[in-house]
């Protein structure tokens, strides 16, 4: 596991010490089992790629422990309405305050201002922040293999097929892609950003596709800069895509996203 990973963790055990003594988890379960049915996220994204597109994740983040503070003028609605605009099938928005300067409530804006499928944007550790991310309005969860057992990522699983979310797992290396593959869910995120250096490569998510079933979909993570990048995985049958920093240095992010993925 990477310093800065560690680092995050130890800071969301704490985290979510204060927020089980502000609210404990039978009312946020409740909260969550009161929203109304959650978007269909896998569907989102197998529709897009039926119809021969790009699925595109665009993402909503404000800042990251590596590049510092990305948008300035922050406004999540208009940026989720834009996403929108641009075609893309999802949205990922940062709810984790202290490492990426995301809320919770950039989410909830987000997600009204669009009807598109939201997934929520953490470092996930517990249950808690299952139900949690359903209270919020999410469809869908992150869970990171190198910071879950096996066993705490099928806990977590279970509870958001439960609520009706879908869950990315998001892996590194081969042995990451075969614990992801344990989990029921069919979206394999590969991340191509090396957690201990920041370095990409996009050769990440190609060196992993043959250890991948045909009937999961990967969804490649980081590093998504320019048409040759699209390019370059689509001709490897890569058609999902989780695309955050190069959206958001633009001045229109869903003008960027079509332009990239047209």
């Amino acid at each position: 596991m990477s310093d800065i990973l560690q680092k995050i963790l130890a800071t969301k055990v704490e985290e979510m010490a204060a927020a089980k003594a502000a609210k404990p988890l039978a009312a946020v379960r409740a909260e969550a089992e009161a929203q109304a049915p959650a978007r269909d996220f896998v569907g989102a994204l197998r529709s897009k790629i039926a119809a021969g597109k790009a699925a595109v994740i665009a993402e909503i983040k404000k800042a990251s422990p590596s590049k510092g503070v990305l948008r300035e003028e922050f406004r999540p609605a208009e940026i989720a309405a834009s996403y929108e605009r641009g075609g893309a099938a999802c949205l990922s928005v940062l709810t984790d305050r202290d490492y990426f300067q995301g809320s919770p409530d950039y989410l909830r804006a987000a997600r009204r201002a669009c009807t598109l499928p939201v997934l929520r944007k953490d470092f996930l550790i517990e249950p808690y922040q299952v139900y949690e991310a359903r209270a919020m309005g999410a469809d869908c969860i992150l869970l990171i293999v190198s910071a879950l057992s096996i066993e705490q990522m099928q806990e977590m699983e279970a509870i958001a097929a439960r609520l009706g979310m879908a869950v990315l797992v998001e892996s590194h290396d081969g042995d990451e892609v075969d614990l992801a593959l344990q989990l029921k869910t069919p979206l394999i995120g590969i991340n191509n950003r090396n957690l201990r250096t920041f370095a990409v490569s996009l050769d990440i998510t190609l060196d992993q596709l043959d250890r991948i079933p045909g009937e999961r979909i990967v969804v490649t993570e980081s590093g998504i800069l320019a048409a040759a990048d699209v390019a370059r995985m689509r001709s490897h049958n890569v058609n999902a895509f989780l695309v955050g920093e190069a959206f958001m240095r633009a001045a229109d992010p869903g003008a960027e996203l079509k332009r990239l993925f047209s």
